[in-house]
């Protein structure tokens, strides 16, 4: 197929959007049925809209605009979480049980992630999780009916250590008290070996004044000789950034962090400079599939993809390539068998699901940033592409 056919058909899904959610009604055997649990509204609501634009837009182009596998309709039901783990714990039982979905996709939050994964073993159906971060979703708390084409915390830390983690470098973190942020910081102490660890901040998943927690840091900091640093994890509302503000250069200290959203991405400009990995940016990996959703993004919203839009893409890639390989079969024990071990074209190359704890082992990548008057946000220019082999990422699980 023509690369000019592929593009039109990705551009064609987010149209085809409004007509694949469907009310709960008996199973037809001409269809596979897809449950998206997703943080439509609260605090995570810009990933989570962005994830649904890439699984569809994913969805169409990997089904050749035909939104079927083997003659049977896939058909999405989107199902709106909030960013409460209790509420998602209900709505993917009902989509299991009433809606009668053979597959779900998601959800946006760590914390609603954990909650979800006994209902998948419960029900003896696939949760592809996409994109919650936290290791322990395919650590501790994992069990083999999920999947995750999102990267966990090791690959964000272990893909960060590379940038920062060197002889001489002090380094202290800032997280939200949460599943993300703890698990964001556990995986980061762990891949680091050369820099030393100074001191772990954590604060409200809403903070919105900083300056205390700011003020932590750079006294644990700023008598450290050498190389400071301060290290970001976060996620959704509040701008961590704004601990510049207490005149960080004055200490000698860095901020240092990984990718995030475009928007989120605006404060990086006040950056430059500035290095750390990155999950995905559009203008950084070259491949075919990367090139029909840039192009098909913009047609559609005159803005490129973002984020977490990848990450759905990459969702549907997988799940339509499980699919096409059983033949359309939607026999959780047969997509099981496929689908460990089993690699698949994303907008950021070649992704793997690890046999052992179905994790996607992927690549990740090392930027600097650059500020450009073109860009309302600091640009993340390529350093390198940290492939997965380059990556030793732990299996966490007790499988």
């Amino acid at each position: 197929m023509h690369r000019r056919t592929l593009v039109a058909l990705a551009a064609a899904a987010v149209t085809a959007a409004a007509t694949l959610s469907a009310p709960a009604f008996a199973q037809s055997s001409g269809e596979i049925r897809i449950a998206h649990i997703y943080s439509k509204t609260g605090p995570l609501e810009a990933y989570g809209k962005q994830t649904q634009t890439g699984l569809i837009m994913g969805l169409n182009y990997a089904t050749g605009g035909t939104m079927t596998v083997n003659g049977k309709k896939l058909v999405v039901i989107e199902k709106d979480d909030q960013g409460k783990p209790d509420l998602g714990k209900s709505l993917l039982a009902t989509a299991y049980s009433d809606d009668k979905a053979d597959i779900a996709v998601g959800p946006t939050s760590s914390g609603v992630a954990l909650a979800l994964l006994p209902v998948a073993e419960e029900y003896k159906k696939i949760l592809l999780v996409e994109p919650a971060v936290a290791d322990s979703i395919t650590g501790d708390r994992w069990n083999k009916y999920i999947f995750r084409t999102g990267r966990n915390s090791s690959q964000d830390a272990i893909s960060n250590a590379v940038a920062i983690d060197k002889e001489g470098v002090t380094v202290a973190t800032l997280a939200q008290d949460n599943a993300f942020g703890r698990d964001g910081v556990k995986a980061f102490k762990d891949s680091i070996k050369k820099a030393k660890l100074s001191h772990e901040e954590y604060l409200p998943a809403a903070t919105t004044d900083f300056t205390a927690g700011a003020q932590r840091l750079i006294d644990k900091l700023k008598d450290q000789p050498g190389r400071k640093i301060i290290w970001i994890v976060w996620a959704g509302a509040g701008n961590p950034f704004k601990i510049a503000d207490l005149d960080l250069k004055r200490y000698g200290i860095e901020i240092a962090t990984g990718g995030n959203i475009l928007p989120a991405m605006a404060s990086y400009k006040n950056f430059p400079g500035m290095e750390g990995a990155t999950y995905y940016y559009f203008g950084i990996p070259k491949n075919p599939v990367n090139e029909a959703l840039v192009a098909a993004h913009y047609k559609e919203f005159k803005t490129p993809p973002d984020f977490f839009t990848a990450g759905g893409f990459s969702s549907a890639m997988a799940l339509v390539t499980a699919l096409k390989a059983t033949g359309g079969d939607t026999n959780t024990n047969k997509l099981i068998k496929t689908m460990e071990g089993m690699s698949f074209e994303t907008p950021k190359g070649k992704m793997t699901f690890r046999k052992e704890d179905h994790q996607a082992l992927q690549s990740m990548y090392h930027f600097k940033i650059k500020v450009d008057p073109a860009f309302a946000w600091g640009v993340p220019e390529l350093v390198r592409e940290i492939k997965p082999e380059e990556m030793n990422v732990p299996i966490r699980n007790k499988r």
